[in-house]
């Protein structure tokens, strides 16, 4: 593997931006004097890891829309008690049930 110096340039370059005697030294012993392909593992394991999380769309059937878990009536102080919901509140229906209670308070423009 070439080393880089700090400035970015490659030792092995001079001025033209040729490669220096160096290669052909790799040259005669044999050696391919090809710049070896950068693999970026990371990126690689990320896509993997986004894979297994976001499944593949193909399969991804569409539901249909659940019914809201909140009432119309419900109040953001009903929201406040230390009991557990009955069930999960999606946080979509959670998110546009503190907008809207946050326009008629006149503290979301």
């Amino acid at each position: 593997m070439e080393k880089m110096e700090i400035n970015g340039r490659n030792p092995n370059l001079n001025g033209n931006g040729n490669h220096s005697s160096n290669d052909s030294k790799v040259a005669l012993n044999g050696k391919s004097n090809e710049m070896p392909t950068f693999i970026n593992h990371a990126e690689i394991a990320w896509h993997e890891r986004r894979r297994e999380w976001v499944g593949d769309r193909a399969e991804n059937v569409q539901r249909e829309p659940m019914e809201p878990i909140l009432s119309w009536t419900t109040t953001y102080e009903d929201l406040l008690t230390a009991e557990p919901f009955q069930q999960p509140i999606p946080l979509a229906e959670m998110v546009d049930f503190l907008v809207d209670i946050w326009h008629e308070d006149g503290l979301y423009d």
